[in-house]
C-alpha cells in the first residue's frame, strides 16, 4: 500500500494542472471501490473549481468552490495519471475527471482497495479516515517528547506502535524498518522499553526518510506511479527492507525478516537491540 511518501509525491504531481482549475466533466465508471461512490457524485463535482490539494495521512484532499472536499485514498493498487491529450478511458479506469485546461485525470485501480469520498470541508477533521488520526510525521507536532508521553503507555513492539495511525499519521511498513534501523532500534523491542534518550534520533530519522523519500518519488515496489507516469526511485537506498540475507551496511551481518502482525519486518539483529 503507498505511504506517505508515494501519496505526497502524488498529491504534489496534480497540484499543478488541478488547483484553480474547473472540472467540467466527471465519469463514474462503477457503482463502487472499496465502498460505494457518494451520492451524486457526478453532479456534485461536475462545474466545480479545485481551490486547493493537501495530503492528510494516506489520503489526497481536493477543496471544492461547493463547501465540500474529495478524499482520494489510493488502497493497494490505485494510480492517479494525467494525460494533456484526449483520453480513452481503459480498462480499470473507475473514475476520469476532465478540466478546463484540457487535462484529463484518472482513477486505475485494479484491486479497488482505494476510494472516493465527498465530505463537507467545515466537518472534515470529523470524516471517518481522519478523527482518530495522530499527528503528521513531519509537523511540528511529532516530537520526541510527544512520543515519549505516547510511548510509556504501550507495551506492544515499537514497530507496531508505529503503524498505528493514532499515534502518527501515515508511516507504513517500509519506512518504519528504516527508522527503526537507522535508529538502531529492534523492531520487537516493547514501546515502553524505548528510552527517552534514543526517542530524538528516531524522530529525526523518520523525518529524514519521509523528505528525501519525497523528493526521489517515493518507492516503486510493485504499483506506485508518480502522476505522469515515472517510478519512484527511493527504493534503490532501501538499508534493510526487502533486503534478507544480504550483509548489513554497517556491521555486515544478514538482514534479517520476521513477521509482526502478518507484515514482514527487516532489521540487523546486531546494530538493532
Amino acid at each position: 500500500m503507498p505511504e506517505l511518501p508515494e501519496v505526497e509525491t502524488v498529491m504534489q504531481g496534480l497540484m499543478p494542472v488541478m488547483k484553480g482549475f474547473q472540472l467540467l466533466s466527471v465519469e463514474q465508471n462503477r457503482p463502487n471501490l472499496r465502498y460505494p461512490f457518494p451520492e451524486k457524485f457526478v453532479e456534485r463535482l461536475e462545474g466545480r473549481i479545485i481551490l486547493d490539494l493537501s495530503r492528510r495521512a494516506k489520503y489526497i484532499i481536493m477543496t471544492l468552490d461547493s463547501g465540500e472536499s474529495m478524499i482520494l485514498h489510493l488502497g493497494m493498487s490505485g494510480r492517479v495519471q494525467i494525460f494533456h491529450e484526449e483520453y480513452i478511458p481503459k480498462t480499470h479506469d473507475h473514475a476520469v475527471f476532465r478540466l478546463s485546461n484540457g487535462v484529463t485525470i484518472s482513477y486505475n485501480d485494479a484491486r479497488r482497495f482505494g476510494f472516493i469520498d465527498l465530505c463537507s470541508t467545515e466537518v472534515l477533521a470529523r470524516h471517518k479516515a481522519f478523527h482518530k488520526l495522530g499527528p503528521e510525521p513531519l509537523s511540528d507536532q511529532f516530537t520526541a517528547a510527544y512520543l515519549s508521553t505516547i510511548l510509556k503507555a504501550k507495551s506492544g513492539p515499537i514497530k507496531s506502535v508505529l503503524l498505528d495511525q493514532s499515534v502518527v499519521a501515515g508511516l507504513g511498513n517500509i519506512y518504519v524498518c528504516e527508522a527503526l534501523y537507522m535508529s538502531h532500534i529492534h523492531p520487537s523491542r516493547p514501546a515502553k522499553d524505548v528510552k527517552p534518550s534514543e526517542l530524538p534520533t528516531l524522530v529525526t530519522a523518520i523525518k529524514e526518510l519521509l523528505l528525501k523519500a519525497i523528493a526521489a518519488g517515493g518507492s516503486t515496489l510493485k504499483d506506485h506511479q508518480q502522476p505522469n507516469g515515472e517510478m519512484g526511485y527511493f527504493q534503490h537506498t532501501f538499508q534493510v527492507y526487502g533486503r534478507a540475507g544480504k550483509p548489513c551496511h554497517i556491521c555486515l551481518a544478514p538482514i534479517w525478516r520476521m513477521q509482526h502482525a502478518g507484515r514482514s519486518t527487516f532489521y540487523c539483529s546486531s546494530c538493532q537491540i
